[in-house]
């Protein structure tokens, strides 16, 4: 037994090193691994299909809210990308560009798109013309390449998968209701399918998206107290459109101005995946996003009909629509149990001999590892109940760790304490200027998180300098 755990030994203790635990679980789960190229890593197959998941179900709540797909070029002209210029500036420090094709030096260089709100700028002025082409609701699923000085699988590498999101709208009203509304499809994917709770509010100017009126996101926060940003939506207003001259023809023939929007989600997901979720044996994934929800182990499958049962149980559950796997390799049942952990897979089946002649199978919980005997002929129904239970349990985990690691500070020396020992959410009030918004950041390392929709009136004055408090904000530090 000893030589099964060995696995699971490698993986440093959260409580030890928590950046060391999240490279561990990467690693050993075999999500990713680092390329050849720095700053850039490879997806693996485990890792590829959890973003698969990830996609098709995103995929499915765009398309029922009326987006299309499209696909634009990775290359955006040096000239384009300065039309907008509060866009370039933002971007400046992370772009990649081309100088040369083949052999010969281009006349103009290109950077390779670190998001793409110029080239559908571009395209929207070319092919918008009156209002009945409106609204453009379109969406592109890309990688993007943003010069990263620092990084770290999944969470910021120099080229990530991301989908983006770019529609036009003829009012401001429709491009703030599209703006909300994709903001809310990201909270409930995240809440519902990844069970992870986040918090919505609109970023301060100061974090906002550059060339945006408008920013909106959504915060999570990771098991050692960090946040992370996990999807925003922004409101352009008619900014681009006046820069790029994306004119319609309104019902009275008079010209207007589209007002548009972008919104995006990326592979940065799977980090919050693996630091929400966690633990000191490895991935633990909610059975929604989980590639496999459910490996069979068959114990003892040396003995007469044993993987044939476990084959038999393969195929009742897949007919009933899970996603099942037969781990029927020749290693002992306890390193296959271990890497069963280590992987996240949610429920565990295991079926031997003596389980064969009581018609029954033990299932394992991978969040808990609470062990449950069935009867066999119950098996799609307690299968199904127990991956409902698991998906509860680990939204409701999350979401007490969550409450558990919210703090209130009204004065300033009880938000600096707060912030530098009790890693979590800080809720504050703040005056609105930017200059409190560098000091807390120059002092305490965290910056604000969001203005959320719902707000709370926790006192009358700014933390930072005392002025006349305007609105209430997240504060914490940030992967």
């Amino acid at each position: 037994m000893a030589k099964d755990k060995k696995m699971v030994e490698s993986i440093t203790s959260m409580s030890e090193d928590f950046a060391q635990w999240y490279t561990d679980v990467v690693k050993k789960a075999e999500l990713c691994d680092y390329a050849s190229v720095k700053g850039c890593m490879v997806i693996k197959p485990a890792g590829y299909a959890i973003w698969e998941k990830i996609q098709k179900e995103l995929d499915r709540r765009f398309k029922e809210t009326g987006v299309e797909n499209v696909y634009m070029p990775i290359f955006i002209p040096e000239s384009l990308l300065q039309k907008e210029k509060d866009h370039v500036e933002g971007f400046a420090p992370e772009v990649a560009w081309v100088t040369h094709g083949g052999l010969e030096p281009l006349q103009e260089r290109m950077c390779v798109r670190p998001t793409s709100e110029t080239l559908f700028c571009d395209f929207y002025a070319k092919d918008i013309h009156s209002y009945r082409d409106l609204p453009r609701v379109y969406n592109q699923w890309c990688s993007v390449v943003r010069w990263e000085k620092t990084t770290r699988p999944f969470l910021r590498s120099r080229e990530f998968l991301w989908q983006e999101g770019h529609t036009a709208h003829a009012t401001a009203e429709e491009a703030e209701a599209r703006t909300q509304q994709m903001l809310n499809l990201y909270a409930d994917f995240c809440e519902e399918v990844l069970a992870i709770p986040v918090v919505r509010g609109q970023k301060t100017d100061k974090e906002k998206f550059a060339g945006a009126e408008a920013t909106y996101t959504i915060e999570a926060l990771m098991h050692d107290g960090k946040a992370l940003q996990s999807g925003t939506s922004h409101n352009f207003g008619d900014g681009f459109a006046k820069a790029f001259e994306i004119q319609y023809a309104a019902k009275d023939n008079s010209l207007q101005y589209v007002h548009q929007t972008s919104w995006g989600m990326s592979t940065r997901i799977i980090g919050a995946l693996i630091m929400v979720h966690g633990d000191d044996n490895g991935l633990v994934l909610p059975p929604k996003i989980a590639p496999v929800q459910i490996m069979i182990v068959p114990v003892q499958q040396q003995k007469e009909g044993v993987l044939e049962k476990a084959q038999e149980l393969k195929e009742r559950l897949m007919k009933a629509g899970f996603s099942v796997k037969v781990d029927d390799s020749d290693k002992s049942p306890g390193w296959k149990f271990a890497d069963c952990e280590m992987r996240g897979i949610p429920l565990r089946v295991e079926i031997g001999p003596k389980d064969m002649e009581k018609n029954q199978a033990v299932l394992v919980r991978r969040d808990n590892h609470e062990k449950t005997f069935i009867s066999l002929d119950e098996l799609e129904e307690k299968t199904g109940e127990m991956l409902d239970t698991i998906q509860k349990a680990l939204y409701d985990k999350a979401k007490a760790h969550v409450e558990a690691h919210t703090y209130e500070a009204a004065e300033w020396d009880e938000f600096v304490d707060t912030i530098n020992n009790k890693p979590g959410f800080v809720k504050a009030m703040w005056c609105g200027c930017k200059e409190c918004e560098e000091k807390i950041k120059e002092v305490t390392g965290a910056t604000s998180r969001c203005m959320p929709f719902k707000q709370e009136q926790l006192s009358d004055k700014c933390v930072c300098c005392g002025k006349p408090a305007k609105k209430m904000v997240y504060w914490g530090r940030a992967y």
